[in-house]
């Protein structure tokens, strides 16, 4: 039986971590790799960039890149193919919201940014207590 997976990354550690979970725990996995870019703003650090670009998904899908090409990576060792998805917004909110289109959420118990967890609250306890969904937090 096919587990559809939705696996949240940034560049931390532990977005990788939680990939790699999901490679192995589950059998015959279709695992889908989502970034959010985070929100255009003057004010949010790497969001800023954002806020100075004409064509928002152009610039998600740049900034995701670098992600997804690491994910590629992972899954390549275990001789998985990966879908990836990006979007633009809160992460908690945005990975709340896709998380009923799969089985599993499986993310990293924190990403790479303290502002970002100071400013926006922890991801994975926000989408472990909304999401729709089984979640996996992976350490």
């Amino acid at each position: 039986m096919t587990t559809r997976i939705l696996v949240p990354m940034d560049q931390s550690e532990m977005a990788e971590r939680a990939l790699e979970h999901a490679l192995t725990a589950y059998e015959d996995p279709e695992i889908t790799v989502f970034h959010v870019a985070g929100v255009p703003s003057p004010f949010l650090g790497e969001a800023m960039s954002l806020a100075m670009k004409d064509d928002l998904d152009e610039a998600a899908e740049e900034r995701a890149e670098d992600v997804f090409e690491s994910a590629r990576q992972i899954a390549a060792e275990y001789d998985i193919e990966i879908a990836t998805a990006v979007a633009l917004g809160k992460p908690a909110q945005e990975i709340v919201e896709r998380a009923s289109e799969f089985d599993t959420v499986v993310l990293g118990s924190h990403g790479r940014d303290l502002v970002d967890r100071i400013l926006f609250g922890n991801v994975a306890e926000t989408v472990a207590r909304r999401a729709p969904t089984t979640v996996a937090i992976v350490r």
